[in-house]
Parts: C-alpha cells; sequence; structure tokens
C-alpha cells in the first residue's frame, strides 16, 4: 500500500502553529464550494486573495512570515479560523453514508473541471465529472477518480484584433496547485509502468483531494520516459491519432493499474465516455488472475459490474482506431487474454460502418450491460443511432437509458444567494437540496431582495469583464475598437443576455446575428435597451468554430451596435461563474437534437437567470412554460428559428424585463426567476442526479455481487 503525505506539496510555507490547518483546508477542494471557506482566506488577505485569482496556495505562498504571524493576533480571524476548520474536519471524518451498499465506485474520465487552478478541462463533460466527484463527497458515496495531469493544461485563448482565434498553451502552476504527489513506500513519487505499449511507457502519479473523494491524475512527462513518450499525458484531446490512442492506453489500463498497485478496492467501474474504455480489458484481465474465472465468465462479470456513460449524439464524434494500430498495440494482450483478434476486434466493431475500425463507444456500448445517455432526448436519439449495436434479449432490443445530468449545488450557486438560501433554510440546506417542497420557501423571499442580489451579480460581472479588458489594456495597448468589442462599454442598468458555451457549428454560436437590421433594433430601443455577451473556445483543430468567433467579433466592432455586443475572452470556470449569475437571460440554440444534456442552462437557472433554449438536451424535460421560454423546432431550421428569437426577445422578454414598479424592480421577472430557482434547482441537482444513479445501477450491481457471493458461500 502506497502513501500520500501533504507535505509533499512544498508551495506552502511553514504556517505558524495556530494556522496551519489553512494548509490542510487550501490543498483539499472542499474549500471551493463552501461561503465561508472561500471567504476564509479572503479575510486572510483581501489584496492578495484578488491578486492570486482566489488560489489559496498562490496567496499563502505570496504572503511574509510577519503577515502570519500577524494575523494570529487578529481575534476575528481566529474565531472565524476555528469555526471553517471545526466545520471542515466534521466534513471530513463524518462516516460515509453508503459505506455497505454500494460498493466502492471505480470513476473514470478524461478530463475533470474542478477549479481554475488545475486546468484538466475543456468544457461541459469535465465540469460534469467535477461535480460527480464533488456530489460523491458530500453523500458519503466511496467514489475513486481516475484522470490525467495534462502538464500543459487545455488551452487558452487569445483573440487577435481580427477576430480570429489564436491558442496559447496553459501549463498547470505545480507549485501553487492543489495537487499532491503520491509518494511510495520508500518516499518517491509514485510510478507505474503502463504495460502493452513499446518502448516502455511510465506514469507518475499525482492526486486531488476533493472533499472526501480522492482524484487520481497520471502523468508521463516524466525523465524516465522518451521525449516522444512524455508527451502522450501532456494535452487535453491531442489531435494526434496515434498519440491518442496511447493517451487513451495509459488512461485506461494504465489508470486501472494505479488502483491495483495503491491497494484500493472497488467494485464498480463506471466510464464517463469512451476515453477510458480499455479499463474494461484489464478488468477482464483481473477477474481472470485474481477469481480463476474464464474468459467468458470475466467478460460477462465486467459487463455486469460495469457502467457506461454516452455523451454522444452521433456516430461521427466517436474515437475510432484502425485495426492496424490497434493490432500493433494489443497483439499481445489478446494473447495473454487467450483470445483471437477476431474475437477482440469485433468488440469494437460498428455493423454500420464494420471496416472503420475499433469504435471506442461501440467497445463501451458491447461491455457495459449498464448504459445511459445524460437526458431523456438524448437516451432517446442515441438508442436510435447505436440501434445495431445494442444487443436482443429474448426478441427485445436494449435500450440506452438515462440519467439526466445534474449540477453541484453549492458550486455554483452565487455567494450572495448562498448566503440568502442559509438565512431563509439554515446551514443544512444543502442536506435536502432535491426536495422539491423544499424550494417553495423561495417564494419567502422579497422580490427586491432577490432582484438586489441578482443587480449585485450583474454589476460585479461587468466589472470583472472590464477590468480584465483594462489590464490588457495596460499590457498590450490594444485598439480602443478592440477594447469596445471585448466589453468596456457594457452597461449593468439594461437587459443582459448570455452565450457562453463551446465554439461549435452545431451550437449556432451566431443564430442571434442573422438579421443584424432586426438585432439592430432590438439593442438600440431607446427605451429599451439589450446587450449580449459571448464567450466560449473553438477546438484547437475547428476551423468553422473559428470562423463563426470571427464572425461574431467583427460584429462586436461594427459601431452600429453601440458597443453592446461585447465577447470575452478564454472563457474558463471562473469567467463561466461571473456570467452564469451576471447575465438575464441565458441563450442555448444547439441544432436539435445535437446537444445531448448540457447543463450551463441549469447553472444559471438556479441563480435566477433565465433560459431560452430550443427544446433539446435537458430542457425538454425543465421547461415547464414559466420557468423561462422555448421557441424552434425539430428539424431544426436556422431562418425559423432566428425569427421565433427575434419574435420573443421583441413580444415577451424585453417588456417583462423593463415592466417595474415604483421601486424600480419587474415583479413579473422576479416571479418568473423564483419559478425557475424553485423547479430546475432540486430536479437538476447532481444530488438528484447520483441518487439516480445509484437507484438504477450502483445498488443493483451492488446486490447482485452480495447474491454472488452469498451463493458462493453456501456453495461452500
Amino acid at each position: 500500500m502506497m502513501n500520500s503525505d501533504p507535505s509533499v506539496n512544498v508551495a506552502i510555507p511553514k504556517l505558524p502553529k495556530e494556522i496551519s490547518g489553512l494548509k490542510e483546508i487550501s490543498l483539499n477542494l472542499w474549500w471551493t464550494w463552501n461561503p465561508r471557506g472561500k471567504n476564509l482566506f479572503k479575510l486572510l488577505n483581501s489584496y492578495l486573495w484578488k491578486e492570486s485569482g482566489h488560489n489559496p496556495i498562490a496567496m499563502l505562498k505570496s504572503m511574509t512570515q510577519n503577515e502570519l504571524d500577524r494575523v494570529c493576533k487578529d481575534e476575528s480571524f481566529m474565531r472565524e479560523y476555528h469555526y471553517v476548520y471545526d466545520m471542515f474536519q466534521m466534513y471530513i471524518s463524518d462516516s460515509n453514508i453508503y459505506a455497505d451498499e454500494p460498493l466502492p465506485v471505480a470513476y473514470f474520465c478524461a478530463e475533470y473541471g474542478l477549479h481554475h487552478s488545475v486546468p484538466i478541462y475543456s468544457g461541459g463533460l469535465g465540469f460534469l465529472a467535477g461535480d460527480i466527484l464533488k456530489e460523491s463527497s458530500d453523500m458519503g458515496l466511496p467514489m475513486v477518480g481516475i484522470g490525467f495531469m495534462y502538464p500543459q493544461g487545455y488551452v487558452r485563448q487569445f483573440i487577435g484584433s481580427d477576430g480570429w482565434q489564436n491558442s496559447a498553451e496553459e501549463p498547470i502552476e505545480k507549485d501553487v496547485a492543489p495537487i499532491e504527489r503520491v509518494l511510495d513506500d520508500d518516499g518517491n513519487h509514485f510510478t507505474i509502468e503502463v504495460p502493452f505499449i513499446e518502448p516502455t511507457v511510465y506514469a507518475s502519479v499525482w492526486k486531488i483531494n476533493v472533499g472526501r473523494v480522492t482524484l487520481y491524475l497520471l502523468d508521463t512527462d516524466i525523465e524516465k520516459n522518451d521525449p516522444w513518450d512524455r508527451q502522450i499525458s501532456s494535452r487535453l484531446y491531442t489531435p494526434d491519432i496515434n498519440q491518442r490512442l496511447r493517451q487513451q492506453i495509459v488512461l485506461g489500463i494504465g489508470g486501472y493499474r494505479v488502483l491495483e498497485e495503491l491497494g484500493i478496492e472497488y467494485s464498480i467501474l463506471h466510464l464517463n465516455e469512451g476515453h477510458p474504455a480499455f479499463a474494461l480489458f484489464e478488468r477482464v484481465r483481473n477477474f481472470m488472475e485474481k477469481e480463476n474465472l474464464s474468459l467468458d465468465e470475466a467478460i460477462e462479470k465486467v459487463k455486469q459490474t460495469s457502467v457506461f456513460t454516452t455523451h454522444t449524439p452521433l456516430q461521427a464524434a466517436t474515437d475510432v482506431y484502425n485495426f492496424d494500430m490497434m493490432s500493433t498495440s494489443f497483439r499481445d494482450y489478446w494473447e495473454k487474454l487467450g483470445m483471437n483478434k477476431e474475437q477482440f476486434m469485433r468488440l469494437g466493431i460498428n455493423p454500420d460502418d464494420p471496416n472503420a475500425g475499433f469504435n471506442m463507444t461501440v467497445f463501451g456500448l458491447n461491455m457495459c450491460n449498464n448504459r445511459n445517455a445524460v437526458s431523456k432526448k438524448h437516451s432517446e436519439v442515441a438508442t436510435e443511432i447505436w440501434q445495431h449495436v445494442l444487443p436482443v434479449t429474448n426478441g427485445k432490443k436494449a435500450v440506452i437509458d438515462h440519467v439526466t445530468n445534474g449540477v453541484h449545488l453549492p458550486t455554483w450557486f452565487g455567494d450572495e444567494l448562498s448566503t440568502a438560501l442559509i438565512t431563509l433554510l439554515g446551514e443544512q440546506w444543502s442536506f435536502i437540496q432535491d426536495d422539491t417542497a423544499l424550494w417553495g420557501f423561495m417564494k419567502e423571499i422579497k422580490n427586491k431582495k432577490l432582484w438586489n442580489i441578482s443587480q449585485n451579480s450583474k454589476v460585479a460581472m461587468v466589472n470583472f469583464i472590464r477590468e480584465r479588458v483594462r489590464i490588457k489594456y495596460a499590457r498590450e495597448g490594444i485598439d480602443p475598437v478592440i477594447a469596445i468589442a471585448e466589453g468596456v462599454l457594457l452597461d449593468p442598468d439594461i437587459l443582459t443576455i448570455g452565450f457562453a458555451r463551446r465554439m461549435a457549428e452545431y451550437k449556432r454560436p451566431d443564430l442571434i446575428l442573422e438579421d443584424l437590421d432586426r438585432l439592430e433594433k432590438i439593442l438600440n430601443n431607446r427605451d429599451r435597451p439589450v446587450q449580449i455577451i459571448f464567450a466560449g473556445k473553438a477546438h484547437p483543430a475547428d476551423m468553422t468554430g473559428k470562423k463563426i468567433l470571427q464572425h461574431i467579433f467583427k460584429a462586436a466592432q461594427d459601431v452600429r451596435f453601440h458597443g453592446r455586443i461585447a465577447v470575452v475572452e478564454d472563457y474558463g470556470e471562473n469567467v463561466a461563474k461571473y456570467l452564469l449569475r451576471g447575465v438575464d437571460v441565458w441563450l442555448n440554440n444547439p441544432q436539435i437534437p445535437m446537444e445531448a444534456c448540457g447543463t450551463s442552462g441549469m447553472k444559471a437557472s438556479l441563480n435566477g437567470t433565465l433560459h431560452l433554449s430550443v427544446p433539446d438536451g435537458w430542457w425538454p424535460e425543465g421547461y415547464n412554460g414559466k420557468n423561462g421560454w422555448s421557441f424552434g423546432a425539430e428539424p431544426s431550421d436556422r431562418t425559423k428559428d432566428a425569427n421565433a428569437l427575434y419574435d420573443l426577445l421583441e413580444n415577451e422578454i424585453v417588456p417583462l424585463y423593463y415592466d417595474v414598479d415604483d421601486k424600480g424592480v419587474p415583479n413579473g421577472w422576479v416571479e418568473k426567476m423564483k419559478e425557475a430557482m424553485s423547479t430546475i434547482s432540486p430536479e437538476f441537482s447532481a444530488r438528484r442526479m447520483m441518487k439516480d444513479y445509484l437507484r438504477k445501477f450502483y445498488i443493483p450491481i451492488s446486490k447482485e455481487l452480495q447474491n454472488d457471493k452469498n451463493n458462493k458461500g453456501k456453495k461452500k
């Protein structure tokens, strides 16, 4: 059994004994979803807290010993420190709610969105995985995560004066990130040898504490590896197909080996998308070697005890590797398992395109009896597109079930709103967050108070965007027209629409720009003006996405829009939180049915930002006619959808926003905010999502395993 010692993160200075617990708190992301945890570091030094980008490790590293000693004499700070540290200790030491049932879950994913100090995510898939770890921690669900370190992180976005997206690496600053080396018994950085890659590839192991859940990250950027092999884990979603295959071997097979060598026992393997699916092969090998099962018995047990979640709404978006590549990498592997090439390859062949190669999604669907899509609509779409892959039992075709995504409420609620909820419901509100009756209390918040919270969030967002532009201007001396396009003229007093997500063609980011003359009249209405904020990155290899972003940026530079279109550069977790809480309307208009789920609209809605969306992904389940707006129909028609969007804005949304009482409060709008918050928060929480996983998959698997164990015991 290996060990990990918090002291191996040497970035944190030696703290006075009186506040030594700050080190422990800063190395556990628990503080990121607890307002008093965040506020504790702000109280320590508000200026350095802002300068560090809300990174407690970076802040502590920049403080002098005199400053640290001085704060120990601050009675107000010390009272809060002891309270927060006691809260943290109680949380960490609390016994597991699900200690016996279900048995532990190993969760594998290619990316995790946890905090901007650890840029190992690109978008929604990663934030979902991060929220699953956080919610599992809150529920006491025994889970362990496996992912990649990605030393070079994901790309940072820089938009040139011509509107073209330029990219730069965003390396992880390991000395100020909440990560720790995992040490072996000799005190060295724990490193594994990844099997079946020639020449030999090694991966060192790091960990992140996510409350009571541990996330282990593999890193091939170590001196033991050749330069080419060091690059395997360097970048998220590498476009090089050979390197991508090797990356997924390291993630799946190497990740499985990490858990084996650490002695971490678990009974359920949950794969989030196809990227880590090679772990299924290691699971087969493990059952054959450890439980003396035959190949067929081991495969059947893997199918029974593994969960595969697909996020893909079309076949073309899956990873497919040609048979020669697979043969080169796995010839020894299938021989070790007692398989021949045909048996091995058949597990990943798509009947709709059998010559394409080994399909990772097909492999996951074939090797897991427990399959789910991420919304009810996506279940229908996924079942249809994979109908020829799904097995037939007793003449009946299998269906891909659904567990609609949810979001971790404590993470995504704004701090001021969280405080209001605590005042209204008490400190323990999060324990019953998925109880729909609880959210009826939202109606008790005074309209004026909720409106003020909303407006404060908008002011904070506008100030945040302006400050980013100011800093960029100070560093680069940008053209004033560029400063206008990036939001320097944004007005916190007018209706604000936000569109923030990946810049991909199917998401139709520029739909609202379809008729510029009509849009100009909406934005520049003298009595009821409107502004739009865009944010999002195109994939580095997506030229179409970059052209769409350029089109939007050109519109933002157009003088006739009076600075009421803005593009916020380098969209990420921190920017997202400001936008989700600060805009009034969250726009979502993908081409139906291309949105598997989408979670940003959930995060916006729980903060009172009203969702304006086509009926795709989660919205058909969430929309009740009173908690937002829906427009468009399937099949999507760009012209019709744009006109429907303009009609809604002109005839309903804008008039409702500007219909205010004598105190300046738009009561009809605020009532709609309350409806959104009270109906969407419980139903689309990560708590509800994880209970669905428990009910549909984890607990039934556990019971089946327990029955097998009991039956074997009786036979003995």
